[in-house]
């Protein structure tokens, strides 16, 4: 069972997140300047679809039967690990054979994960936990955050070794690899936190009408920042990274 352990811990926490932006920064100038850094010390450090209970259901949060802010959540959450299973499959596979996959795999994950369902989780579900009384600094809200930067950093990464690829770059390669195992290390282990942990404190402290409130925001975000169309291009998309055997 996952659990959290936040006493005195967010300065270690801050320090070690520093630690990664600056390896993320180390690496991508690395990346830019076609040079490697031996001994490099590896790093161990998903628009919208909604599955509504069902792994390919309808998307859309009109699509979604529950009164839960956090199910809708959850459910995206398995959209993502699809999504996650194609990532760790192209890392046993040569990359030049696959880079098609990579890049559809990559927008997803910076237009999913980062775009619509964490912008969900930052901009409307953790501010209402902060309001019934969870703390953001020292707790699992600011955990989570830090998490999601990290994974931003990630993905970033890898978005720059794969516009290097074309370059025959063999260090482009080894780092695109390498960041793309600890992104579906982080995102497993980040989901299973938020699945057994957040979600259910949120549902201790946010009451049911709230809740629903909460589901009305997400589709006033997605109608707003999402657009018309794009959740079916992204179900599309996994079921084609799939069909493919990516």
């Amino acid at each position: 069972m996952l659990s959290f352990s936040f006493d005195d811990g967010s300065n270690e926490l801050k320090a070690t997140i520093g630690e990664f932006s600056c390896e993320v920064l180390t690496e991508l100038t690395a990346l830019q300047e076609g040079k490697v850094v031996e001994n490099r010390v590896e790093a161990d450090k998903t628009q919208c679809i909604h599955a509504a209970h069902v792994a390919q259901a309808p998307s859309g949060c009109a699509h979604h039967h529950s009164d839960k802010a956090t199910d809708l959540l959850s459910d995206e959450h398995r959209v993502i690990e699809r999504v996650l299973a194609v990532l760790e499959k192209l890392t046993t596979r040569p990359v030049e054979r696959s880079l098609d996959c990579w890049k559809k795999a990559l927008d997803f994950f910076s237009h999913f994960a980062d775009q619509c369902h964490h912008f969900k989780e930052e901009q409307v579900l953790f501010p209402a936990m902060e309001e019934r009384g969870i703390p953001r600094d020292g707790g699992p809200i600011g955990m989570m955050l830090m998490e999601h930067e990290e994974g931003r950093g990630l993905v970033r990464l890898m978005l720059a070794a794969i516009a290097l690829m074309e370059t025959k770059s063999e260090v482009a390669k080894e780092i695109l690899i390498d960041k793309a195992k600890a992104y579906v290390r982080l995102l497993k282990e980040h989901i299973q936190k938020e699945d057994e942990i957040l979600f259910k404190i949120a549902d201790d402290v946010i009451p049911a009408d709230e809740q629903k409130a909460l589901l009305r925001s997400f589709e006033e975000h997605e109608a707003k920042e999402i657009g018309e169309g794009v959740h079916e291009k992204y179900l599309k998309l996994v079921e084609e990274l799939e069909e493919r055997h990516c």
